[in-house]
């Protein structure tokens, strides 16, 4: 799997090119949260802290190979007057191209205590197979 910022910041706003459409969508993202990916023999999975991130505002889609994840948190207390607060607020969005056949209809996905763990399925076609080696 290769991953890939389709990403240029300009002045706070981020542009991600549209492969069917061949334009550009713009969006305003605050952060992009960070990922762990692993990879195993039958599919790859992706880790994301999103801490304090609702699941009804997450938008995950597959097409063309890329995977797309965007949301939106909010604070906790909007009314209050935070003396200091490293917790990113606001739009995020991540975008990452993979290489591996995946089975987009068995892609699944989990949210538990502000981790998001994305479930990609790799296509019987990609899985690795054992080879027999026959005497002649």
């Amino acid at each position: 799997m290769t991953t890939n910022q389709d990403v240029e910041a300009r002045n706070g706003e981020h542009q991600v090119s549209d492969p069917k459409v061949g334009s550009e969508q713009t969006f305003e993202a605050t952060f992009a949260p960070r990922f762990d990916i692993w990879e195993g023999d039958d599919e790859l999975v992706l880790y994301g802290d999103l801490p304090g991130v609702d699941p009804d505002s997450l938008d995950i889609e597959f097409e063309n190979r890329q995977l797309t994840i965007h949301g939106k948190t909010c604070r906790k207390r909007a009314s209050v007057n935070h003396l200091y607060s490293e917790y990113e607020v606001g739009d995020f969005h991540r975008t990452f191209t993979i290489g591996e056949a995946i089975d987009s209809a068995k892609i699944s996905a989990e949210l538990h205590q502000g981790v998001l763990a994305l479930h990609l399925p790799k296509a019987a076609e990609a899985r690795p197979r054992r080879i027999q080696v026959k005497t002649a």
